[in-house]
């Protein structure tokens, strides 16, 4: 197989099929650390909206799965 003949993988490119913003938060880098002000403050909206409490010493990555949990419960998801 020569140079000019195999597929090179470049950094950011994106692959058929492949959807680099979904991919699962138990994946994330940055995960595990505390979640951002304004996933907080979204997170906040959602569950009162919902009539939920949810805790407030979520990571980034919960936070995240809690914010798709919400969505979806409320309406507000974009599928």
């Amino acid at each position: 197989m020569s140079d000019s003949s195999r597929e090179e993988e470049t950094l950011g490119a994106v692959r058929d099929g492949e959807n680099p913003a979904e991919k699962d938060p138990s994946d994330w880098v940055t995960g595990d650390e505390p979640m951002t002000a304004p996933q907080r403050s979204y997170l906040d909206t959602l569950a009162r909206e919902a009539g939920e409490e949810i805790p407030a010493d979520l990571t980034k990555a919960e936070a995240s799965e809690q914010i798709d949990r919400l969505q979806s419960a409320t309406g507000r998801d974009s599928a």
